[in-house]
């Protein structure tokens, strides 16, 4: 059956009901018009001739891995190309193009090079000296040599201090001698280190005359650079299939006296000298810097795949007809159903929140690796504390919302062709990896802790956290207006309350004798609670600016500053909501004020029903990056999903083999 070339009524019809420009809102939500041309460009250019995703489905474990190194093979080659011809000698565009939405269009099975794009290469800058960057990073920034950055363990993660890899320093060799001394020990999880790469940054305790020094980061070749088998003491291998992501090659490393030179350790920041001296860092949080690069690189990317959801999920609803409303009226668009309006619109508008609180919390992490590198330290602990609860509540609200639109789906969501199963995959996967969502919070509610010291001390506070000290000065919540101020300060003044409860808490049991880090662990509910909103109050403050500043309001249409107004509507009506039980616990509400909320989410979804689609067509996914039967632009659903189930393998012949080897013996056995 062929897919007929006309778009879909019921989208044309949608498109035509829009009230705003879709070409400026993809100008506004990309922010920049000349990364958006840039997009479509590079999409034109790569797009032609990319892997058709639904073969991956009927490949065996193997294949598929060798399918992804050829795939990120070819899109690297490719990609390097297009940056000679477009920006010679210009910023590197391909490192941010292999590990966003192009890049899993190009690599649909995941990349085993993802990890030497995002950490690898970027570890060699931020942690190496001049000479170290020269030997391995030039290598590895023209892909001589691929790498990966070996942290987590089989028994440890989050927990950094615990990790088990020693690295010790033998003078008369000048060299470290690394090893996994236990089974738990060994590295576990990094991406492409199972069969694709030959070196990896190792990050072991450091030992001087077996005195422990602090976990360390240090280059190893693991693979030789001919024939790609294993060096001698390195145990390496694949951790085996996954829920997702099956091309990455995540991997095992043991290590038993695997001897580096000295000069192996990277050390920009602490050191080793040849005596066995060892030189700290001046600030210890500088050996985690990648990690908060990669928490703020999450947050965005999860809002992509939850953004792709959304979009396959909305043209699905506005195509597919179910369900009269009246008895005797024709089948509607299941779109124009409340409850389905309910399960799909709130995630449209948490991901532009997202989008915004994300972009703001990058802009952060450059302007603080520029003081970096003038040896300024200051906002460190407020950038840590911010993307640990952005990546926290960013891969939550992704993996749950996207799970939420597959089911509105129905059964057709269900199906590997609609593609919602595998961006499922990977938005849970990031509530793990990069530390665990839970760890994440608490580290976040122990820095209020120490915050709320500073509020009752009136010390100066981090801007992002400035709101304490000012909501700590309420007796109570001023008088309950409703306007989107009076949401956001609601939010505002639950999570300072949440904070001061918590500390009192965990000074309460400090006082029953509990030592600091039991009482934080008997706290921890109250803690992780406290930093949940803590990151919602910023993400709703964040929006609540875009869309009311004057200097930004001017650069924008009268028709897309309304249509923002509806979208920060319902953010904040619907999030105040969500967190209702906290709110009343501080904010004295009445039965009237809680109906007011309940008639403006009902109201505002029926103002943004006529422009769901469209604001979905401003995501400007491209058909190859949706890869789904169900999102693409056409409309087309019942014949792209009759096209994939041709492709199955079992329709290739009338009669498969089983019949006459198992089952036809079975029907003729006489049981």
């Amino acid at each position: 059956m062929s897919i007929p070339k006309q778009i879909n009524p019921d989208l044309v019809k949608e498109r035509e009901s829009a009230t705003f420009d879709v070409e400026e809102f993809s100008a506004w939500i990309y922010d920049d018009i000349n990364l958006l041309q840039m997009k479509r460009l590079v999409e034109e250019e790569l797009f032609k001739d990319s892997p058709d995703p639904i073969e991956l489905d009927y490949l065996s474990y193997e294949d598929v891995y060798n399918r992804g190194v050829k795939h990120s093979a070819d899109a690297f080659n490719k990609l390097r190309a297009l940056q000679e011809r477009l920006h010679p000698g210009g910023t590197e565009i391909y490192p941010l193009l292999m590990s966003g939405p192009i890049g899993m269009a190009l690599m649909p099975a995941g990349s085993p090079l993802a990890v030497h794009i995002l950490m690898f290469t970027r570890a060699l800058r931020s942690h190496g000296t001049p000479e170290q960057y020269a030997k391995f990073g030039r290598r590895a920034d023209n892909c001589e040599i691929i790498g990966t950055y070996a942290q987590t363990e089989l028994g440890h993660g989050t927990y950094l201090r615990g990790l088990e890899t020693r690295a010790d320093y033998e003078r008369k060799t000048d060299e470290f001698v690394l090893n996994s001394p236990t089974l738990t020990s060994y590295k576990w999880w990094p991406g492409g280190l199972g069969n694709t790469v030959n070196y990896c940054i190792v990050v072991a305790q450091l030992y001087i005359d077996n005195e422990p020094m602090g976990v360390q980061l240090f280059v190893l070749q693991v693979r030789d650079e001919e024939t790609h088998e294993p060096l001698p003491g390195i145990d390496i291998g694949d951790i085996g299939k996954k829920i997702g992501m099956a091309g990455v090659n995540n991997g095992y490393l043991g290590l038993k006296n695997v001897r580096i030179p000295r000069t192996n350790m990277l050390m920009k920041n602490a050191k080793v000298l040849a005596d066995g001296t060892f030189v700290k860092s001046p600030v210890s949080q500088l050996n985690y810097f990648p990690m908060v690069y990669v928490r703020c690189m999450v947050v965005l990317g999860n809002c992509v795949l939850h953004a792709e959801a959304a979009t396959i999920t909305t043209r699905y609803s506005a195509v597919r007809r179910q369900s009269p409303i009246n008895p005797d009226a024709p089948e509607p668009q299941v779109l124009d159903h409340l409850t389905q309006q309910m399960k799909i619109t709130p995630e449209i508008v948490t991901v532009i929140a997202y989008r915004l609180a994300g972009g703001k919390l990058y802009k952060m992490y450059e302007q603080t690796a520029k003081a970096v590198s003038r040896s300024d330290y200051t906002r460190l602990p407020e950038l840590h504390a911010l993307a640990c609860a952005m990546k926290a509540s960013c891969t939550y609200d992704s993996t749950f919302g996207i799970e939420r639109l597959r089911l509105s789906c129905g059964g057709h969501g269900y199906l590997a062709s609609s593609n919602l199963g595998n961006l499922f995959a990977w938005a849970t996967a990031a509530c793990t990896y990069e530390g665990e969502n839970s760890v994440l919070y608490l580290q976040v509610g122990k820095i209020l802790l120490k915050t709320w010291t500073d509020v009752l001390n009136r010390k100066q506070l981090m801007p992002t956290m400035a709101y304490l000290g000012v909501c700590a000065s309420w007796n109570e919540f001023p008088q309950w207006s409703g306007d989107w101020k009076c949401l956001v300060e609601a939010l505002q003044f639950t999570a300072t309350n949440k904070t001061r409860i918590a500390y009192k808490s965990y000074n309460e049991r400090l006082k029953r004798g509990l030592t600091e880090p039991e009482a934080v662990n008997a706290t921890g509910i109250e803690l992780t609670q406290a930093a949940e909103l803590h990151g919602r109050a910023f993400i709703a403050n964040t929006f609540y600016e875009e869309v009311t500043l004057q200097e930004r309001i001017k650069k924008r249409s009268a028709s897309l500053n309304k249509l923002l107004e509806n979208l920060l509507e319902l953010y904040l009506v619907h999030t105040v909501q969500r967190h209702m039980a906290d709110i009343l616990r501080f904010i004295t509400l009445t039965e009237d004020h809680l109906t007011s909320l309940q008639n403006r989410l009902e109201a505002v979804l029926a103002q943004l029903r006529p422009n769901l689609v469209a604001i979905c067509d401003g995501f400007d996914f491209h058909d190859k990056v949706l890869s789904s039967v169900l999102g693409c632009y056409d409309g087309n659903v019942y014949e792209r999903i009759f096209e994939a189930a041709k492709k199955s393998p079992l329709n290739q012949k009338a009669v498969p083999k089983s019949f006459e080897q198992h089952l036809k013996p079975f029907m003729k056995s006489n049981l």
